[in-house]
């Protein structure tokens, strides 16, 4: 780990994460709308946010709560569904944390590192890997603060609109969070020949579970995770990623 201290203040942090904080803006709207309609309350949808900070994690959770609302009870099954959805939608992040520590400056102790963990996502991983020094927690501190407030305010206001606003509106503002998850995968779509199939057969299995009456007794939640994992596996097999050789 490389032990100089950052060049990179507050001020640059919080120049980078601006653009971030505005697209999470919009997009939580989209999940605040989309969980009033599952049933939570705006409370309820705005500490999901503020103690979550995951998009597709957030929407797999909000189904398994809805199943639950409906359902009017919760299940050892429940639970279990929960968890391993998280757990699949979310390891990704712990490897960028892994992948971030060799970025960090020595400032950056252990107890900060367990605190800004909690911040990374997609955006904040890229944007501070690409740095070309090692960054500290006075980078950190600015560049998460945007991102986390647009987050948590515009669930928020989602949520709140989706209890005034009429049926049809909320329907089309809501496909903002759908327009996310498009945007997340067509980066890496260009890059790796195996992605764009993986994605196809993992929405082609969804649909099969959703429409297929055979498997109307398996909830969203472990649809989600089978489709998820067994569309990886296949196409780790059809489509390996070749190892780079290390330089020496």
């Amino acid at each position: 780990m490389n032990k100089r201290l950052s060049p990179y203040g507050f001020r640059e942090g919080f120049r980078d994460g601006v653009p971030i904080g505005l697209g999470y803006f919009s997009v939580s709207f989209g999940f605040g709308i989309l969980a009033a309609g599952a049933g939570l309350f705006t409370l309820e949808n705005l500490l999901i946010s503020m103690t979550s900070l995951t998009s597709a994690g957030q929407v797999a959770g909000v189904k398994v709560m809805e199943g639950v609302l409906q359902a009017g009870a919760v299940t050892a099954a429940t639970v279990v569904e929960m968890l391993l959805a998280q757990l699949v939608i979310n390891l990704r992040y712990a490897l960028m944390g892994v992948a971030l520590t060799q970025r960090l400056d020595e400032d950056m102790t252990v107890g900060r590192r367990l605190f800004y963990g909690f911040f990374i996502t997609d955006e904040i991983f890229a944007v501070s890997s690409a740095k070309p020094h090692p960054v500290g927690p006075r980078y950190f501190s600015g560049l998460v603060l945007t991102p986390y407030i647009g987050w948590a305010l515009g669930t928020l206001l989602g949520a709140v609109a989706g209890n005034v606003l009429p049926l049809s509106v909320t329907n089309a503002l809501g496909l903002a969070l759908y327009a996310m998850f498009i945007a997340i995968i067509l980066p890496p779509m260009q890059k790796e020949k195996g992605v764009l199939p993986c994605v196809l057969a993992a929405a082609a299995l969804s649909c099969v579970f959703a429409f297929v009456p055979v498997f109307s007794f398996l909830s969203g939640g472990f649809a989600i995770i089978i489709s998820a994992v067994a569309a990886a596996v296949v196409m780790s097999i059809v489509h390996p990623v070749p190892e780079k050789e290390v330089e020496g």
